[in-house]
């Protein structure tokens, strides 16, 4: 399994910004609690699926087979 940032630099500097102005909470999520914390429960959750390959929501990450 690999995981790695979106290779679209743009979309990644404005997520890191947004994740900066939240406290690390990722800025696609309008609740701050524990499960949109960065890496989000969400994206942990698919990446535990051996099957599963692509973007985390905000499309930051993305976890290659």
């Amino acid at each position: 399994m690999i995981i790695r940032y979106n290779e679209d630099r743009k979309i990644v500097e404005t997520i890191r910004q947004g994740l900066k102005k939240k406290d690390g909470y990722c800025p696609c999520r309008l609740e701050q609690i524990e499960e949109n914390l960065c890496m989000c429960q969400e994206f942990r959750d698919q990446i535990a699926d051996p099957e599963f390959e692509g973007f985390c929501h905000c499309r930051l990450y993305y976890k290659e087979k």
